[in-house]
């Protein structure tokens, strides 16, 4: 269902009042019930623990999509229930969803149930009344409406900390990603980087990004038959996409600085920063370091991609 742009939302932004600055730490009661509303729109409702034991599991998809995510859930919380006193199932996720006061529960929920509506939800569409894809994208404008730093992209929640990167740079370098087999590799570890950024692990983030990195232009070395070796390291292999002009040669004499750009951006600041023991001082890498990371990551995959579909 469209989100509407009522009457007290204009006069926010005609005072101003929009939130440009992401919170991470609150999931406000007034977003959870909103995200409600759209499940509620797009799965519809369940049938109550009282039914079932007089007659029966029914068995039928609403009832299948929130007992696979309600039993998934207590399995890995370690809980026989999620909340007490609940009627369904439907209503153990969600009453959890309302009360918790651990934003990382409710991130669980909403990863969880919105990876079922993209897939399950998607493959039995004629038994649902809603569309996955105007559900996600009701999903990710409410998180924007209110200041939340997150949205749901490729089955997984990620944090954003600019949403004009995250709209034009972090968006289309996971569209062309996940558009191309060879290219699983890189968009898996692009989005490890990702989780491991949203749980506070800036070091195995870095690693990661670092790994996406290499493991795309592997990848385009073996789209087209180039020869390297799988123990070549990030320099190794920018000099290889260069000699073999992933980069248009033009460009590589226009942009001089573009060689040295490509191999003291990424490989430089993990290798820095987490790449090596650390020895008896502790080091510390900041988040603010990570974020840069991650953005510089995607605009050096979204690159090198779209050159290569240009070959």
């Amino acid at each position: 269902m469209a989100i509407s742009n009522i009457y007290s939302k204009r006069q926010k932004k005609l005072r101003g009042e929009i939130n440009d600055v992401y919170s991470y730490d609150e999931i406000p009661i007034k977003l959870r019930v909103q995200i409600v509303h759209i499940i509620n729109d797009t799965i519809g409702g369940c049938t109550s623990f009282v039914y079932m034991n007089r007659y029966g599991y029914n068995n039928n998809h609403q009832d299948e999509v929130y007992r696979q995510i309600c039993t998934t859930l207590r399995r890995e919380y370690g809980e026989f229930q999620l909340h007490a006193n609940s009627n369904s199932f439907y209503d153990e996720i969600y009453d959890c969803f309302l009360n918790t006061r651990s934003v990382e529960k409710c991130l669980d929920i909403i990863e969880l149930t919105f990876s079922y509506i993209n897939e399950y939800v998607r493959e039995h569409s004629r038994s649902f009344k809603g569309n996955p894809d105007e559900a996600i994208s009701d999903l990710n404008e409410r998180l924007k409406e209110n200041g939340v730093g997150y949205q749901f992209e490729q089955n997984e929640i990620i944090r954003v900390d600019s949403t004009f990167i995250h709209s034009e740079v972090v968006r289309p370098t996971l569209k062309i990603l996940s558009g191309t087999d060879e290219y699983e590799g890189a968009l898996g570890e692009f989005m490890s980087a990702h989780e491991h950024y949203r749980h506070g692990k800036y070091k195995e983030s870095l690693n990661d990004s670092l790994k996406s990195f290499e493991s795309l232009m592997k990848a385009i070395h073996d789209k087209n038959n180039w020869e390297y070796n799988s123990y070549d390291t990030a320099s190794k292999l920018i000099n290889s996409c260069l000699k073999n002009n992933l980069i248009p040669s033009y460009l590589q004499s226009q942009f001089t600085s573009l060689k040295t750009m490509l191999e003291t951006g990424i490989p430089t600041i993990r290798n820095k920063n987490s790449g090596h023991g650390q020895g008896a001082e502790v080091t510390v890498v900041d988040e603010e370091l990570v974020s840069y990371m991650l953005h510089l990551t995607a605009t050096n995959l979204l690159f090198l991609a779209k050159c290569e579909q240009k070959i």
